[in-house]
């Protein structure tokens, strides 16, 4: 039988892991990338950290992907959360488990992620182009090459990886929907997911920089009146509104975003109960008696979030803290543990992690992640219409896809 020729175009998660899978199954690989050296986009992730999966068993996962995630049981099935780590961890990178099941390299490097990757695609004897894919080539219904900038590459199967058009300067600038379109799929509209959030209140741009921890969000859709989102952990505020891991988490609950529609709610104190923090308060007010109540929260809150909470609270700033009232003590306290952001919009999809969006699920196989239209054309990763929430759901739809694809395109 002939060695089968296989082109893959994107060398990120889901581009090595289907390259250097087709060629264990005894193809001949050929991996293009367009920058200089592989896996940007993992060199980002995780602030730096890669939290390359989560691990969960397939119904959690499932659960986690808001977009398709019924068109991936295949593939989970077929390369599952837990074979992510046996496979990482059988090529030599210690993995740990942490908060929410996320899983990291225990180096906590990303950078270690990708070295593992790209030895793993180089020892299985995948060669390594550095191009930039143009156009696909295909005959009869048949994908038969990718044409490059320096050169043609023939092939007998072409699997495209080329990711989203989230952060462009990693190389995702939307390339693989080009080259989809060009064997006549349908790519849905692309929108930003696990993106900062922008918000019209213009003390956000006065807490510019200020990162706050240990802190609870709640996301309130204001015409239901309902929570939509909860976490606790870490998030910030920009001159354009606020980001961070749980903001980042909480974008990619909400659908669509018109002005005044949903409003974050953020518990500065999330470990005291209102009874608690009132007392607190008190002992606060009793120490700082003949002072202004504006000098009397440095130690209760961090500096740039002190003009705001007491422009909300509407006590005079130079009133002193042994005349504070019972009710004013109580509606600071409301303050604290309910201070409000007015959403009004997401950012450019430029700044978003991933892609909600992409090549329709209907027009691939879900069993083979090959083309409905093109004979021997596959795709995986983020340049599918599949998209999840934070906590290595996203990179398990490329290590998936990307196992499935690189499998069925070497046979």
């Amino acid at each position: 039988m002939m060695q089968k020729k296989v082109v893959v175009v994107g060398a990120g998660a889901a581009g090595m892991m289907a390259a250097g899978t087709a060629a264990e199954f005894g193809a001949s690989v050929t991996l293009l990338e367009k920058n200089p050296r592989v896996g940007r986009k993992i060199m980002i992730t995780g602030k730096g950290r890669c939290n390359l999966c989560n691990n969960c068993d397939i119904p959690t996962f499932i659960s986690n992907v808001p977009t398709n995630g019924r068109f991936l049981y295949s593939a989970i099935h077929h390369f599952s959360p837990g074979d992510t780590m046996v496979f990482f961890e059988s090529l030599g990178l210690p993995l740990k488990t942490e908060r929410g099941n996320r899983v990291f390299p225990a180096s906590e490097k990303a950078v270690d992620v990708v070295d593992t990757l790209r030895d793993y695609v180089t020892n299985s004897g995948v060669r390594i182009v550095n191009d930039t894919a143009r156009a696909l080539l295909t005959e009869n219904g048949e994908a038969v090459g990718v044409k490059g900038e320096r050169e043609t590459y023939c092939a007998d199967s072409v699997i495209i990886c080329c990711g989203g058009k989230s952060y462009p300067l990693t190389g995702s600038t939307g390339d693989g929907y080009t080259l989809a379109k060009q064997a006549g799929h349908t790519v849905t509209e692309l929108k930003p997911s696990l993106v900062p959030l922008e918000s019209s209140d213009p003390e956000c741009k006065s807490m510019q920089g200020l990162s706050l921890r240990n802190v609870a969000l709640n996301i309130i859709d204001n015409h239901s009146k309902k929570e939509i989102y909860s976490d606790f952990g870490e998030m910030l505020f920009t001159h354009f509104g606020i980001s961070g891991p749980m903001v980042l988490s909480a974008s990619s609950h909400i659908r669509e975003m018109p002005d005044g529609r949903y409003t974050a709610v953020i518990d500065l104190k999330p470990a005291l109960s209102a009874e608690q923090l009132d007392k607190r308060l008190q002992n606060d007010f009793r120490e700082n008696a003949n002072r202004d109540v504006s000098n009397a929260f440095s130690k209760l809150l961090p500096r740039k979030i002190i003009v705001p909470v007491l422009k909300r609270w509407g006590v005079p700033f130079d009133k002193k803290c042994n005349v504070i009232t019972r009710e004013e003590r109580h509606a600071l306290c409301g303050i604290l543990k309910g201070f409000t952001i007015p959403l009004s919009g997401f950012r450019p999809i430029e700044e978003a992690i991933v892609t909600s969006g992409g090549v329709r699920t209907a027009e691939l196989n879900p069993k083979t992640m090959e083309s409905k239209l093109v004979h021997g054309l596959y795709f995986a990763g983020e340049v599918i219409d599949c998209d999840a929430y934070t906590g290595g759901f996203n990179l398990q739809i490329a290590w998936s896809t990307g196992r499935l694809a690189g499998e069925c395109a070497a046979y």
